[in-house]
């Protein structure tokens, strides 16, 4: 069974920010309307926090209002009021649409509307109290569209084998001196950084080979970041995520290496945006596209993930 909220309340006739503002937020906190002055919530941490804020504005701006605990009664089931399937549909007909038109001449408009419409589900789904296959199908399909756009920018990016992060070998950097280390050419991101952990923290001498095509990757060398190779996707981690995992190089998921994990997954494969994401990206990019050279491009690269490291170690002091 669930406890209900109520808010009652009077809004003040003479002052128009105050109604409007209290419209706004209760509207964006996907109140529903049982009728004039009376809205109601599921009785949650954040439900409660937002309907407590508009009350608290309403009687500060000449209103008046309550909010008060309340059961359904017998026979009401008033979830279906908060039936969201209407908006997951719009939102799904948007992408859906925007997966059909996908093309390597709109990648761009097509990356960042994909952002927006991700936006948009994150919005939907907080205000979704009682998620159903509505949400599921959404989330897909949006997933689908991320996928999509991945492969076009990057048609050889290794798929996520779906493994069990417990599963990852346990490797010593001890064990790894001059080896020869494979990846796909023109590295972004999770390459870029797999090679810098490499020459960083695990094989200070080893040689990296650029492969036009993964297929001539040589007998014995390591491969990272393509299907098949030692070092690649899983579990729903990067690469770069694998290899600090593996070689046990983090300690703590607070450590500069998570943090940096997790800014080189969001630039690779999405998910949660740290606050640095657009600018190294707008960096590491402007990189790429003046330096023609793997290797050079590589140590200019490395320069940048030192500088990461150095701050995000002097922001947490976790080693």
């Amino acid at each position: 069974m669930n406890n209900w909220l109520l808010l009652v309340t009077t809004l003040p006739t003479e002052n128009a920010t105050v109604r409007q503002r209290a419209w706004r937020a209760l509207k964006s906190s996907g109140a529903a309307v049982l009728r004039d002055g009376v809205y109601l919530m599921p009785e949650r941490e954040a439900c409660t926090a937002a309907l407590a804020a508009v009350a608290n504005e309403v009687r500060e701006g000449g209103g008046t209002a309550w909010v008060m605990r309340t059961e359904a009664p017998d026979g009401l089931d008033p979830v279906a009021l908060f039936d969201r399937s209407g908006d997951h549909a719009s939102l799904l007909a948007e992408l859906m649409q925007a997966h059909a038109e996908l093309s390597a001449h709109n990648l761009a408009d097509t990356t960042k509307l994909a952002r927006k419409l991700r936006k948009a589900f994150g919005a939907l789904v907080d205000i979704d109290f009682f998620p159903d296959e509505a949400q599921r199908q959404t989330q897909a399909a949006l997933q689908r569209l991320e996928l999509a756009l991945a492969r076009t920018l990057s048609p050889d990016e290794p798929h996520d084998a779906n493994g069990n992060a417990a599963d990852i070998t346990p490797r010593n950097p001890a064990d790894f001196s001059g080896c020869v280390w494979a990846t796909r050419r023109r590295p972004w991101v999770d390459r870029l950084a797999c090679a810098w952990l490499i020459r960083r923290f695990i094989d200070p001498q080893a040689q990296l080979l650029w492969l036009d095509s993964v297929a001539d990757c040589p007998a014995g060398a390591l491969g990272f970041d393509f299907d098949g190779a030692t070092f690649s996707h899983t579990a729903g981690l990067v690469s770069f995520e694998v290899m600090v995992a593996s070689f046990g190089l983090s300690p703590s998921p607070l450590s500069p290496l998570a943090r940096l994990g997790q800014l080189v997954h969001h630039l690779d494969a999405g998910g949660v945006q740290p606050p640095e994401a657009a600018g190294v990206e707008a960096v590491l990019a402007g990189l790429r596209s003046a330096i023609a050279d793997d290797d050079d491009l590589l140590a200019s690269a490395c320069g940048v993930f030192d500088g990461l490291l150095s701050s995000f170690s002097l922001q947490g002091k976790t080693v």
